[in-house]
């Protein structure tokens, strides 16, 4: 499996962006998908998470109401939308994947992406 996170960038607080994350190597559609997010001197922390067919979804908290995750599995792709970002929200982003919702919003998938920048300012 491979995974390529893109839609990082510079926002203003408030702003939106956009991430995406293309999977390749194997049935998309067998594997739950996530996203964590990690700053520096801290650990790597959950953000949202997916089912197989999209029809479950999971949120921290701190994200709920805010950010919406979803999935196209005829595109292969997973799509991390951040709505009324904070300065609090930047971060490098991840996508991972594994065939398992405990695993994926555990941190324990087998899978990661190589991360994507996220960075909101005043």
């Amino acid at each position: 499996v491979q995974l390529q996170a893109s839609g990082g960038g510079l926002v203003q607080a408030g702003g939106y962006l956009r991430l995406s994350c293309a999977f390749s190597g194997r049935t998309f559609s067998s594997y739950v998908m996530g996203w964590f997010r990690q700053t520096p001197g801290k650990v790597r922390e959950f953000v949202a998470a997916i089912s197989w067919s999209g029809g479950n979804l999971y949120y921290a908290g701190s994200v709920e109401g805010r950010f919406i995750i979803s999935r196209d599995n005829a595109e292969n792709t997973v799509y991390l939308q951040m709505d009324s970002l904070k300065p609090e929200d930047t971060a490098v982003y991840y996508c991972t994947a594994d065939q398992g919702v405990a695993t994926v919003r555990s941190g324990s998938g087998r899978y990661w992406g190589q991360g994507t920048q996220v960075t909101v300012f005043q």
